[in-house]
């Protein structure tokens, strides 16, 4: 009996050591990031009966990679790194998560930016997938995906 229990008690705790717990996408955020692919497509360019696709991959030696870093107190910093490795255009917001979409507020490019994703969780990092108005022509019809990694800040 004393064995039976045992090998029960020994069962249960190797259950409890071996399960990790699945971060949640706001603890998962919480990280520095590269952008490593973009497709943007703007099904009505800037109102036109035009299809407008823009899509790369992001590899050493690009002219630019995306990156950035997500804080835990929901500020965010976001920033371009050229083929020298200098950081130009860098921009600074906030950011939230309900569920699995992730929220964002920031000044760029002129214009205040509100813009939500939705997130998968991949191996790497995560995919985000937006609907904004991209073209800035009215329209919230314009859908862009990103892929990214995980990148160790120095």
């Amino acid at each position: 009996m004393k064995l039976k229990t045992f090998l029960l008690i020994a069962f249960v705790g190797t259950l409890f050591v071996s399960c990790k717990k699945e971060l949640s996408i706001q603890d998962y955020m919480v990280d520095t990031w590269q952008t490593t692919y973009l497709k943007l497509e703007m099904q009505t360019f800037k109102k036109s009966d035009s299809i407008s696709i823009y899509e790369d991959h992001f590899e050493k030696g690009s002219e630019q990679i995306a990156q950035s870093k997500y804080n835990d107190d929901g500020t965010f910093s976001a920033w371009f790194v050229n083929k020298e490795g200098e950081h130009f255009l860098n921009s600074d917001g906030t950011w939230r998560v309900e569920k699995d979409s992730l929220f964002v507020e920031f000044f760029y490019a002129g214009r205040d930016m509100k813009v939500s994703y939705h997130i998968t969780k991949t191996d790497e990092g995560f995919i985000g997938k937006s609907k904004y108005d991209w073209d800035e022509d009215g329209d919230f019809d314009d859908l862009l995906t990103m892929k990214t990694k995980r990148i160790k800040q120095d």
